[in-house]
């Protein structure tokens, strides 16, 4: 059956692809309706062949019986064979033949000698023994069965097979009838069995549907139902999870873009501003392109370094970045307020990490961002090696993180208080954590640090 709901499947024709099913209720439905027509041919064939067989014999039976009732009339003790007259003459007389070896005795009134089926009664009878043969007349078939009597004379008897005919053709149109309501039935019983059998598939489908298009929570769990559609629905869960996990990426990966490009697209706009406020001499326009261009440098930079992480290519491209020379500029390219004082302290003039310097860059960005406008006075950035890798310690001596937060730091879009005038929209640390583990290293809150907040990244050595 799998196979020919394959065939089913894949039409072998265009005209077989028109007419093929589209739904799998019409596809099971044609192959019950198929199995089941196979089946009934086999059996109206068995079944009328038998019927045939057994009113031949009922035939035969008949002839005989006539035959062993001719044959008491019959005298073969003299020297000759004679016919004994009875009261039943008239009876036993219809459709007998009577022979004395191959000489004819008696014969039915209605067959003259030279009629096919005397001629064919008396082949029957030369033959001897018990023979019975079939002489198919358009319309009149009969049937003659030979006994022998004694060895010197024989006895044919005929039957009109007629009756037993129409009753074989009204048993066979009966049959195909019945196969044509079974296999009705069959078609209509097998569309509502499947029908209600899938009702709960396409409900299942349906609501799939509605939960995947709004990122819904719900799901079919383990609840009672048979096992293929609890397979389907475990199925379906996992599916509807990892939709939910690309789309809570996708939103996370747009939502940590905007944040990370807040900065050198706000750098680009004062820029611009300030170049349009006066006439400027051309140095000053050129020195506005510069910074114009660094920024839009910047940008790009973010997108390859955020794009590639997403794509998981990050931790595939390994690279070594001079720290120093990473650190420093990226302290003048944020922006220091003029209350702050930054210092960066680097250990050894030479010490590298084992990060490209875009993604060593995009880790400490944020962290530096934020003691940038948290700090009252100064921020502190100290680089330093260690037997395991690279630490890069970031400290401030502002507020600080209240304790009861400390376990949120690094959950996205949470802040310690939205309404402390800073701004920010609590992306920053978790992006620097996230894409410090994707290097192989880590983010954490120094908790032991005050005044203020302090962050250690580790990375593997370069």
């Amino acid at each position: 059956m799998t196979g020919l709901l394959s065939r089913l499947s894949r039409p072998a024709s265009p005209l077989l692809a028109r007419l093929a099913p589209r739904t799998l209720r019409g596809r099971l439905s044609l192959v019950a309706l198929t199995t089941a027509a196979f089946l009934m041919v086999i059996l109206t064939v068995v079944f009328n062949t038998v019927v045939g067989r057994h009113l031949q014999q009922q035939a035969d039976d008949e002839l005989r019986t006539r035959a062993a009732a001719v044959a008491t009339t019959i005298d073969t003790s003299s020297t000759g064979v004679r016919v004994r007259e009875t009261s039943n003459d008239e009876l036993l007389d219809t459709n007998v033949w009577i022979y004395a070896g191959t000489r004819l005795l008696e014969r039915p009134p209605s067959a003259p000698p030279t009629s096919p089926v005397t001629r064919a009664a008396t082949r029957l009878a030369a033959r001897g023994g018990q023979h019975c043969t079939t002489l198919e007349r358009p319309g009149d078939p009969v049937r003659l069965c030979a006994q022998a009597i004694g060895g010197a004379a024989a006895v044919v008897t005929a039957l009109n097979l007629s009756p037993y005919r129409s009753s074989a053709e009204t048993l066979l149109l009966a049959s195909l009838a019945l196969d044509a309501v079974v296999l009705a039935c069959t078609y209509v019983l097998t569309r509502l069995a499947v029908g209600r059998a899938l009702r709960p598939v396409r409900t299942m489908t349906d609501q799939a549907g509605q939960w995947s298009a709004v990122a819904s929570t719900a799901r079919f769990g383990a609840a009672e139902q048979p096992t293929e559609l609890a397979r389907l629905g475990v199925s379906l869960d996992a599916l509807l999870d990892r939709i939910r996990a690309v789309l809570r990426h996708e939103q996370q990966l747009t939502a940590e873009l905007s944040h990370e490009l807040r900065t050198p697209l706000s750098r680009i706009i004062a820029e611009l501003d300030w170049w349009q406020a006066r006439p400027r001499s051309d140095a000053d326009t050129r020195t506005t392109h510069a910074a114009i261009t660094d920024a839009a440098q910047t940008m790009r930079t973010i997108c390859d370094t955020l794009l590639d992480d997403a794509r998981g290519s990050a931790s595939t491209a390994p690279g070594t970045a001079d720290v120093l020379s990473v650190l420093r500029p990226l302290t003048e390219r944020l922006g220091i307020p003029g209350h702050v004082k930054v210092v960066v302290d680097v250990t050894h003039p030479d010490l590298k990490a084992g990060v490209p310097s875009a993604l060593l860059e995009r880790i400490v960005s944020p962290l530096l961002d934020n003691a940038l406008r948290y700090a009252r006075s100064h921020v502190t950035v100290v680089a330093s090696r260690q037997p395991d890798g690279v630490l890069v310690d970031v400290t401030d001596d502002g507020p600080g993180v209240p304790p009861s937060f400390a376990g949120q730091l690094f959950q996205p879009g949470r802040r310690a208080d939205p309404a402390d005038g800073h701004g920010g929209a609590g992306l920053g640390l978790p992006l620097a954590r996230r894409l410090a583990r994707s290097a192989g290293g880590e983010v954490t809150h120094a908790s032991g640090h005050t005044p203020g907040a302090g962050f250690v990244i580790s990375l593997p050595a370069g």
